[in-house]
């Protein structure tokens, strides 16, 4: 049974933009933070990667800066940008370590777990 992907409406309202192809991010790895009922980590914040989050994301089981070929990961540096499980940012939220988001390319799906204030105080865009 194929997997239906939810809309891809962001946390505006409108389309949902694409996060990034280079690295090629999302659930689907369709470059966009599109989610379904498969996706059960919710990869649907748009984040900006910082060195501090790197690490702070390492710290607690996930680390997203070393290179798994196995998988077809490069591994993440400070500049790029992923779809992040809500969870967690919202974890590196409360502990101050949270990197800026995209709200153009962010899952409307984020705010059954972020809060809309949390997502607009470290936007990449003025909203």
């Amino acid at each position: 049974m194929p997997v239906e992907i939810d809309a891809s409406v962001n946390v505006l309202g409108d389309e949902l933009e694409p996060c990034s192809v280079r690295p090629l991010t999302g659930f689907f790895r369709n470059g966009c933070c599109d989610t379904s009922a498969a996706d059960h980590g919710s990869h649907t914040v748009c984040a900006v990667m910082t060195a501090e989050f790197l690490a702070f994301s390492k710290a607690r089981g996930n680390d997203l800066s070393t290179p798994r070929p196995e998988f077809g990961f490069a591994g993440l540096k400070p500049g790029d940008r992923w779809c992040l499980c809500a969870a967690r940012f919202l974890e590196a939220y409360r502990a101050g370590m949270a990197p800026r988001v995209s709200l153009v390319a962010t899952h409307r799906k984020a705010l059954e777990v972020v809060p809309l204030d949390a997502l607009r105080e470290l936007a990449l865009e003025r909203n």
